[in-house]
């Protein structure tokens, strides 16, 4: 039987010392059928001159612009062949077999389009990276978590997710995916430009009646940007992209009132980050209410997945609300808050 080929695909942008660090990881795997490709979304810091003088065997890609993390892998897929796409972060440092366990599960089952390793922390390798973990969550009213992180509380990893299971999203940091399935769907939403373009996309494969998993047999170490400040583009990309994404993808009963709802949610944390002076998180918000609103009095939300499911018809939802299990009744762990009440 013939070997899957595997496209591991790292889009650049100014990242010439990650590169340098970890791009040896990458290029030892020890997968026998890989390409390695770094695609640049223009830098201007001399990365690319790198990568050519110094990693012959990476294949470069260049985009003239700065197309952000959606648009870059779109362009970028485009110009590759491959049976599987790994999107790789530029900061994470992989493992010589990190490749092989979740190729021999995807291969098990036609239905896994998507699939991602456990991601620790490269600087506090027992613990759980935050944006990823063993598996990402979303709760009822769209809300993203993992197993492992929920909100700022990153878990020690003690074994407790090391069985594969299916996920609602796999963290674009390291996302294992059907290069078929991931033109089928017309790749990442361009327009959400960074965050939550992986969790919009696991979305609709599950829509479309595939499955995404977790494989915690393969184990990758990100760097990530640490704690960033809760103001500016990071602050109104999370809270735009998450409306739009329910937008797109929730059935029109739960639309009428969820997202209402978490207008009203998305409003209190605004007010509350104001009165205790964070302005910049404040207005941010504001800004990402009024852009979601125009979008929609524009009609430009995508219309494709017209026949939308339930959110409790899919697999890794949580049927409460994880804003109230971790402020009003504390509870930090995944498995404390899954346990009580699950889809």
């Amino acid at each position: 039987m013939s070997v899957p080929h595997i496209a591991i695909v790292i889009l650049n942008y100014n990242g010439r010392k990650h590169l340098e660090t970890f791009l040896p990881s990458v290029i030892a795997s020890t997968y026998s059928n890989k390409s390695v490709v770094v695609a640049d979304n223009a830098s201007t810091d001399g990365s690319m001159e790198l990568v050519k003088n110094s990693f012959p065997s990476v294949e470069c890609l260049y985009n003239l612009t700065n197309e952000g993390f959606a648009g870059g892998y779109n362009w970028a897929l485009k110009h590759i062949q491959a049976d599987y796409y790994i999107l790789l972060n530029s900061d994470v440092e992989v493992t010589p077999g990190w490749i092989e366990p979740v190729i021999a599960l995807m291969e098990s089952d036609p239905k896994i389009a998507a699939c991602q390793p456990k991601l620790l922390s490269y600087h506090q390798p027992d613990l759980f990276w935050d944006a990823g973990a063993a598996g990402g969550w979303i709760d009822s009213l769209g809300y993203p978590f993992s197993r492992g992180r929920v909100f700022d509380v990153c878990e020690l990893d003690e074994g407790q997710y090391n069985l594969p299971e299916p996920i609602f999203w796999a963290s674009g940091a390291a996302l294992f995916i059907r290069a078929a399935v991931y033109h089928e769907m017309g790749g990442l939403d361009a327009s959400f430009f960074a965050h939550q373009e992986e969790i919009d996309l696991c979305w609709r494969m599950q829509l479309a009646g595939y499955q995404i998993m977790s494989c915690p047999t393969s184990v990758v170490y990100h760097v990530g940007g640490g704690t960033l400040p809760r103001g500016g583009r990071k602050v109104f990309l999370n809270f735009r992209n998450n409306l739009l994404m329910l937008s797109k993808n929730l059935p029109l009963p739960e639309k009428l009132w969820k997202l209402p709802l978490r207008f009203g949610l998305d409003a209190i944390s605004a007010w509350k980050g104001l009165l205790t002076g964070d302005r910049a998180f404040f207005t941010a918000i504001m800004q990402a209410h009024g852009a979601v609103i125009k979008i929609w009095l524009t009609g430009k939300i995508e219309k494709k997945y017209l026949l939308k499911k339930p959110m409790k018809s899919l697999q890794g939802v949580y049927s409460g609300m994880i804003v109230w299990e971790y402020f009003i009744n504390k509870r930090t762990r995944f498995q404390e808050i899954i346990r009580r009440k699950i889809l």
